[in-house]
């Protein structure tokens, strides 16, 4: 009877404990770090600066942008996983880290037992683009080039295991085309190389091929989400253009280690879902090519789940290994 009173009074002190921890936070003066796993200057990096200048005064607290590109996001990943569990580093997460692992076998950390989503964040739409010479205009024609000439046209991405590389396996395996996969090591010499016309084709994120697309430099076919982009208005979803199983939406959320406290969490979710719906930033979401979402963790983790199942499925069939 002792040993049972005195377990359930441990519970209640650690209970009590982590409740006054999740209280205090954020201690005024103590950093946030908010770990951005790519380099400078693209959409994740300008999301998370975003959340970063609005988080910041609301805490009155310093936010610390600490870029750690590598592994196709999973340096830092790991580096989030086995960071403080104390709700301080925080990191912006991609379809990488919360639905994409499976090409991954040698990982120095588990994404979806090392990590939890805090909130999700955005998700963007993807477009499939030709070089201007290639003799097509619609999906339709793209698949019927592609099935008559099976592993001819080239297709480039941002590298392997890259949303950019998913979108076009998807495209591939809905379908039942072949194409040869070209990795670069990031979107922007891909896309030179599209419009050089060193490779045929490429799905791209709207935000980066828009204005390509709209210079005439590179021919759009299809966007890879449930409905017409706004900022490519005339330019038709490919479900809608021949393929009525394809849907390819790249995601963004804020992570953290996945022993930081509930409590802190779903504080640091309330005050970024704030943010992200804010109308104030309609405009710059918008200039992005990004749509906001927010939500609770709750709605991130089920997100992840379906996300998973999907994508890892992809990279079975495509045979997809990124180590």
């Amino acid at each position: 009877m002792k040993h049972v009173l005195r377990c359930v009074l441990f519970g209640v002190a650690v209970s009590a404990a982590s409740a006054g921890f999740a209280q205090s936070f954020p201690l005024k003066g103590k950093p946030i770090r908010i770990i951005v796993p790519y380099a400078p200057g693209g959409v994740a990096d300008l999301l998370s600066r975003i959340v970063a200048q609005r988080l910041g005064p609301l805490y009155g607290n310093q936010m610390l942008i600490d870029n750690r590109p590598g592994a196709g996001g999973h340096v830092g990943g790991e580096l989030t996983a086995k960071s403080a569990p104390d709700g301080y580093t925080i990191m912006l997460g991609t379809t990488t880290h919360n639905a994409a692992y499976a090409m991954y076998s040698k990982l120095a950390y588990s994404p979806p037992k090392d990590l939890q989503p805090i909130v999700l964040l955005a998700e963007s739409q993807g477009v499939l683009v030709v070089h201007p010479t290639v003799p097509v205009k619609t999906v339709k024609e793209f698949l019927a080039l592609a099935r008559a000439r099976p592993g001819d046209l080239n297709y480039a991405s941002a590298g392997p295991g890259s949303a950019t590389h998913l979108m076009a396996e998807l495209l591939k395996m809905v379908g039942g085309i072949k194409l040869t996969h070209i990795a670069y090591k990031g979107s922007g010499p891909a896309m030179i190389d599209l419009m050089s016309g060193h490779v045929e084709t490429m799905v791209e994120n709207v935000s980066t091929a828009a204005p390509f697309i709209k210079a005439g430099k590179v021919r759009a076919l299809g966007v890879t989400s449930r409905k017409r982009d706004r900022n490519l208005p005339d330019v038709p979803t490919i479900a809608e253009s021949g393929l009525p199983g394809y849907e390819a939406v790249p995601y963004y959320t804020m992570s953290t280690a996945a022993k930081v406290p509930r409590d802190i969490v779903h504080k640091l979710s309330s005050d970024i879902d704030a943010i992200v719906r804010h109308p104030d930033l309609a405009k710059r979401w918008d200039e992005l090519g990004i749509t906001p979402l927010g939500g609770s963790p709750e709605a991130a983790v089920q997100r992840n789940a379906v996300e998973t199942e999907k994508w890892t499925k992809v990279i079975k069939t495509a045979g997809i290994r990124a180590d």
